[in-house]
């Protein structure tokens, strides 16, 4: 590209340096001395300092990023979590409730292991599940919830999981499902028990590009593309196409970046960011999600790394930046936090819990939603905050 403006630059210098000599160049101008070219070089110069070469269209466009890059969001943007008292309305009998998102018409939706617990009797030394023969879950393990009161709307999933782990609604209200026992990552219709779409072998755990090795959240984007986090065994992130084909694995060289249980995983598509909750590393890293071009992966990931935030459990993006939960780490609080990918800081920091597991924000960004697991139907449990 530099090349291009250099030749046009050059022609630019030719006609006025003609210009200069008040008429045509001769032919033997042809034969172009010294003198001619220590015009041209001068010229250059003098028109290089007046007005830089434009760049090409990465350039440009890292150029663009480096100027909200590091800009902290001012106080007054930041929304600030408000719980909701005495929600829901009724009290639920669910399982351990491991995931929560919201579906395109605001209906907080909810799984659940219903009487499955993950202990160490669960999985054998090679991550195979132990309990197959038992069969999966028999009750409903999904739960659509009215946001105004928190009562059951309607519920699927029956005989469908053995371990529920992750759950995403994208914008077309599919629903994308991590079962770790199952070592597999789904794509459903809403109510359908078929999936459109799997990703891994079926109870077979692995780290080839065809394996899954207990599989914890989806990230999905407008484009179509998604992104697994898996998991608990390889610690990777997986980017495929809305087809399911694999494009690129993170990290991978040069990539400087190890993972250590990427135990949720949002996406903040403005900034063309991927936000992990890097768990067992304490800390929420941000690399490039590649959603708008190639340019800036592999290269180093916003990272967010600050005493009180502990081990991380679950993320969820709103604008610009990031709700995220804590889970139980040495004397640390367990609460909730807001951060700012940009600036790498936590910002805020609001709630207070017991054992959360998952986060998601509502598209209008009107609620936010807290999921818990614990060993009974009241540890067991959704808090909703409104975002004031």
């Amino acid at each position: 590209m530099r090349g291009y403006f250099f030749v046009a630059l050059l022609a630019l210098a030719l006609a006025e340096i003609s210009a200069i000599g008040g008429n045509h160049l001769p032919e033997a101008a042809l034969n172009l001395n010294e003198r001619f070219f220590d015009e041209v070089r001068e010229l250059i110069k003098r028109r290089m300092e007046s007005k830089p070469l434009p760049l090409a269209g990465d350039e440009v466009a890292l150029q663009n990023q480096r100027s909200y890059d590091n800009v902290p969001i001012p106080a007054a943007n930041v929304p600030v979590p408000v719980l909701v008292e005495n929600w829901p309305t009724d009290q639920h009998s669910f399982g351990q409730v491991t995931a929560v998102s919201v579906d395109p018409e605001g209906n907080p939706v909810i799984f659940h292991r219903a009487d499955r617990y993950w202990d160490v009797n669960t999985f054998n030394e090679s991550n195979i599940y132990y309990l197959i023969e038992y069969g999966p879950i028999k009750e409903k393990t999904i739960y659509v919830l009215d946001p105004k009161t928190g009562a059951i709307k309607t519920g699927w999933g029956s005989e469908m999981f053995y371990m529920p782990h992750g759950m995403t609604i994208d914008g077309h209200g599919n629903y994308w499902i991590t079962d770790v026992a199952m070592h597999q990552a789904f794509k459903f219709r809403p109510f359908e028990s078929k999936p459109q779409l799997v990703i891994g072998k079926r109870f077979r755990p692995g780290s080839s590009v065809k394996h899954l090795c207990k599989p914890t959240s989806i990230a999905v984007a407008t484009t179509g593309e998604f992104f697994i986090a898996d998991g608990y065994c390889n610690s990777r992130i997986l980017k495929f196409n809305a087809a399911g084909k694999l494009l690129r694995s993170i990290p991978q060289p040069p990539e400087f970046l190890s993972l250590q249980v990427p135990h949720a995983i949002t996406l903040l598509e403005h900034l063309d960011l991927l936000c992990i909750a890097d768990r067992e590393n304490m800390r929420v890293v941000c690399p490039k999600a590649g959603l708008k071009s190639s340019h800036g992966e592999g290269q180093p990931a916003a990272t967010i790394q600050e005493p009180d935030l502990g081990r991380v459990f679950g993320v969820s993006g709103y604008g610009d930046i990031v709700f995220a939960v804590n889970g139980p780490t040495s004397m640390l609080p367990v609460r909730g936090f807001t951060i700012d990918p940009r600036s790498e800081t936590i910002i805020g920091h609001w709630g207070e819990f017991k054992n959360p597991h998952s986060i998601a924000v509502s598209v209008n960004g009107s609620a936010l939603y807290v999921t818990e697991t614990g060993t009974n139907h009241q540890t067991n449990r959704v808090w909703k905050y409104v975002l004031a």
